[in-house]
């Protein structure tokens, strides 16, 4: 008869433990604030101006989608407070996106063209008011 070889598997379990709860750490960590959830604006470019909906929010993380419905391309600007970005060109009947965080101040929203115009495209406005709260109590964010 062979012997049984008895092995016991707890000093590996109990280590295993040790170095988990090791890793819990201690108070150090202070849990941060999330930022706000970021808000879509839409926006439009036509010849008689540039419109973005709504053009009053407060300040933290933005997504702009605009879309072209002239006939020509443009480019777009938001610019303010120490802040400029640009995408395009934006084709006829396609849209275009900006994304940033933007702190409180007014902002203009801008279409310009490679394309000499009869009279240049009336920018849109946005007033970004006082910081939004944070996102900490807000389920299914990603």
């Amino acid at each position: 008869m062979r012997a049984l070889r008895k092995t016991c598997i707890w000093p590996p379990v109990l280590l295993g433990a040790a170095v988990f709860l090791a890793g819990c750490g201690g108070d150090d960590f202070e849990n941060e604030k999330r930022p706000p959830v970021p808000i879509e604006l839409t926006g439009v470019i036509q010849d008689r101006g540039v419109t973005v909906s709504p053009d009053s929010e407060g300040a933290g993380p933005f997504v702009i989608t605009i879309s072209n419905q002239t006939d020509d391309a443009h480019t777009v600007t938001l610019e303010g407070t120490s802040i400029e970005e640009t995408v395009g060109p934006i084709q006829p009947q396609d849209t275009g996106t900006i994304q940033k965080t933007l702190p409180t101040g007014k902002y203009e929203v801008r279409a310009g063209s490679d394309v000499a115009v009869e009279k240049e495209i009336p920018p849109a406005e946005l007033d970004i008011g006082p910081d939004r709260a944070s996102s900490n109590d807000e389920l299914l964010l990603p």
